[in-house]
């Protein structure tokens, strides 16, 4: 026979944890490409990365 393995339910603040700043707007947004060229624009573009939740966003210069 196996061993007896109890399963954890998790909490919720263990759950959605960093989530809950990003839905109120404040991300914590990291550079990924800095100074890339997007032809469609024609002007140089800024890609960042949310640490928390995934979210990229671009910013043109």
């Amino acid at each position: 026979m196996g061993d007896v393995v109890k399963f954890r339910k998790p909490k919720l603040s263990d759950k959605h944890k960093g989530k809950t700043l990003c839905k109120s707007g404040f991300h914590k947004w990291e550079v990924v490409q800095e100074k890339q060229f997007d032809v469609k624009q024609g002007r140089l573009v800024t890609v960042y990365h949310c640490i928390r939740c995934g979210v990229k966003k671009t910013e043109a210069r």
